[in-house]
């Protein structure tokens, strides 16, 4: 290989250990040629780009990403499996557990699951994970199964409240339908005495009672008696 196109792969490879946040690393040593195409394709299908790379140019590319967690893996013959951002990581690990399976020759070393080491034992353990969609259904189902039993308990109490206060309306209501029909038939029937005005008795020197004689004139057989002087 060329420098120049040394150059390019390392470069490739810094590009994708800094974009990548999860990475499974495996030894081929063994498989043939058809094989590794095989589980390229099947990786693939699952957001995952298989690369067969040497040590020496991973490790230069690892170094240059800051990635000093993957240079304990690059042991031997390497070939890391990429996750792209919208990658499968259960179902690529998967595809490297049954191709370790059924080859008996792949073996899995480790790899990066969202920026933090992992053991071949833990790829293993994430391979029997369901898949991501039925995994997300039941994490959602046991996020949301605690906020519906809340929403029953609050729910309960509320629904017992409006059916006491339903039964309340209802009693108040007869009771008193009850009280009108029960009033005594005379006492309805019986009329309704007006107020009499008491008439207030009459005190001395009142001004309504007196008159004053100098300006009330003498009453002389119903004639007003002229003063002296003023006959025409």
């Amino acid at each position: 290989m060329q420098r120049e196109d040394k150059e390019r792969v390392v470069a490739e490879l810094t590009e994708r250990l800094r974009t990548a946040e999860t990475l499974f690393v495996a030894d081929y040593r063994g498989l043939s040629m058809p094989e590794i195409d095989g589980l390229r394709t099947e990786l693939l299908e699952h957001g995952a780009r298989f690369s067969v790379v040497k040590n020496t140019l991973t490790r230069r590319a690892a170094e240059a990403a800051g990635a000093d967690a993957l240079l304990a893996l690059l042991e031997g013959p390497t070939a890391i499996a990429f996750l792209e951002a919208e990658g499968d990581p259960v179902a690529a690990a998967k595809a490297l557990s049954d191709a370790a399976r059924t080859t008996r020759i792949l073996a899995i070393r480790g790899g990066v699951l969202d920026g933090r080491t992992i053991s071949a034992d833990e790829v293993e353990n994430l391979a029997k994970l369901p898949p991501v969609d039925i995994l997300r259904s039941q994490v959602l189902g046991a996020i949301t199964a605690p906020l519906t039993t809340i929403v029953g308990l609050f729910a309960a109490p509320l629904q017992n409240l409006i059916g006491l206060i339903d039964a309340r309306i209802e009693q108040l209501e007869a009771e008193g339908d009850t009280s009108a029909s029960a009033a005594p038939a005379d006492e309805a029937e019986a009329p309704v005495a007006e107020p009499v005005a008491e008439e207030e008795p009459a005190t001395e020197g009142s001004t309504e009672d007196t008159v004053n004689e100098e300006s009330a004139p003498a009453e002389t057989g119903g004639e007003a008696e002229v003063p002296a002087g003023e006959e025409e």
